[in-house]
């Protein structure tokens, strides 16, 4: 992780195909490793949100795959985190239904604004 840039996090499938959005960008510029579908990579963060087929996954699955990456970040206070829409997109949630699981997100965890306005609505 390169501590001048904040991490980005990004949504995955579960074969790591990095593809597309925010999951090619994190292969490109910040050392996301192909075929590894979640966690640190690089300067990113790999969080499944479909599986291997690119189905969505249930939402308790993405849940639970924030939920280490909160957990992640509170071990790491002294790096930013840039969270990106993750699920919004290729998983084709809303805001709504993903933002939540980011309640009580850490100090240094930034998330985006779809998300923030439904955390203070």
């Amino acid at each position: 992780m390169h501590m001048d840039r904040p991490v980005l996090v990004f949504g995955s499938d579960l074969s790591g195909r990095h593809d597309r959005g925010a999951a090619l960008e994190a292969v490109r510029n910040r050392g996301a490793i192909i075929g590894q579908p979640s966690g640190v990579q690089g300067n990113s963060y790999a969080i499944p949100i479909q599986d291997r087929d690119l189905h969505p996954l249930p939402l308790d699955s993405i849940a639970a795959g924030v939920n280490m990456f909160l957990a992640f970040a509170r071990t790491h206070p002294w790096q930013l985190f840039d969270v990106t829409l993750i699920g919004c997109a290729t998983a084709d949630y809303n805001p709504d239904k993903i933002a939540p699981m980011f309640e009580g997100a850490p100090h240094n965890v930034t998330l985006p604004r779809a998300f923030t306005e439904v955390l203070m609505a």
